[in-house]
């Protein structure tokens, strides 16, 4: 059944006023009152599971101006795309821990980033127990919303990343249903490896709105199928008893013509609902620079611009979460609407 207000997900805790990821981000978040908490996980050099949006961390840690990690720097080619940088799986826990947080895009978000260098990068230990102490303190159920990225890179350094979270997990309290828990990816194997231990929670497939999963591009090459193909009908009849459910890039509801125009929503979360599948979107901000052009306001690209508008046509899909940045609007909006 679908829920009659979605979930409410603090994206990388409430990245819209503090650094993702940082300890203030998550606090704020969780204070604001958000049903679960989103951090993205990766692997440092000794197994520890680090809370980073991605593996590469020069753009939001303070790493680029530690002359004793100068020599870090290093190119790689990650799921298919060169970058250059700083990765988490060439430096110890003990190194990772000496970085500092920064915002990631500080000219959209300047408040933010007047909070950079003042804390620490996390592990997925700490927010497990932060939003453990919170429901405590609370007294209700909140969330994680736990994000397994590049789980086929890691293999191939040697790492088993579903035994990682596994291990983990259960250290803290985690891999019994004590409180709410749903394991993401944008690759389908890590999910079943996850599942396959098991851990009790949902699992839900992450769909770009472009592109194929590099997991299944790794498997089966240019046969692999889309993420539009994996959303289409027939492909979701192929998730049926295999995930709980799928999270869209918002743009698969909104479904923008060429000139950028919402003409949704479209039949994505209709058809998930009618095969018994819940729906996730991401990521509603309200910034100018992230919303269509047609709902885009004067005062540059880190201005409010008309996010009730295009949230609306989210909402009214009749989708069961929702990931937010600012996690007062979101709940402001969402919990406040009714369908």
């Amino acid at each position: 059944m679908p829920r009659p207000r979605p979930l409410v997900i603090g994206h990388r805790g409430a990245p819209g006023y503090r650094p993702e990821h940082s300890r203030s981000s998550y606090d704020l978040a969780l204070a604001m009152g958000v049903d679960a908490v989103e951090p993205d996980i990766v692997v440092s050099r000794d197994g520890v599971l680090v809370v980073r949006h991605e593996n590469e961390i020069g753009s939001t840690t303070d790493v680029a101006t530690r002359p004793e990690f100068a020599d870090r720097r290093t190119t790689k080619t990650i799921d298919g795309a060169e970058l250059t940088g700083w990765f988490t799986e060439d430096f110890t826990w003990d190194e990772l821990s000496t970085l500092r947080c920064r915002e990631r895009l500080p000219r959209i978000r300047p408040d933010s980033a007047s909070f950079d260098d003042l804390q620490p990068v996390l592990r997925l230990r700490d927010v497990l127990d932060l939003v453990r102490e919170a429901s405590l303190e609370q007294g209700r159920e909140i969330g994680v919303v736990l994000e397994i990225k590049h789980a086929t890179y890691f293999a191939g350094l040697g790492w088993d990343v579903a035994a990682l979270v596994d291990d983990e997990l259960h250290a803290a309290g985690w891999a019994e249903g004590e409180l709410p828990l749903v394991v993401e990816s944008f690759e389908s194997t890590v999910l079943a490896r996850v599942k396959e231990r098991g851990i009790r929670g949902s699992y839900v497939y992450l769909l770009e709105s472009s592109g194929s999963a590099f997991d299944l591009v790794a498997a089966h090459g240019k046969a692999a199928p889309t993420y539009k193909q994996t959303a289409a009908p027939a492909g979701l009849d192929r998730l049926v008893g295999v995930v709980d459910g799928i999270s869209v890039d918002k743009k698969m509801i909104l479904a923008p013509d060429r000139l950028g125009r919402a003409t949704g929503p479209s039949s994505v979360v209709t058809d998930a609902h009618a095969r018994g599948l819940q729906v996730f979107t991401w990521t509603c901000r309200p910034e100018n620079a992230f919303l269509l052009p047609q709902f885009r306001t004067r005062g540059g690209s880190g201005a409010l611009g008309d996010w009730e508008s295009e949230w609306a046509v989210i909402r009214d899909a009749g989708i069961d979460g929702v990931f937010v940045d600012h996690a007062d609007l979101g709940l402001g909006f969402f919990r406040g609407s009714g369908r």
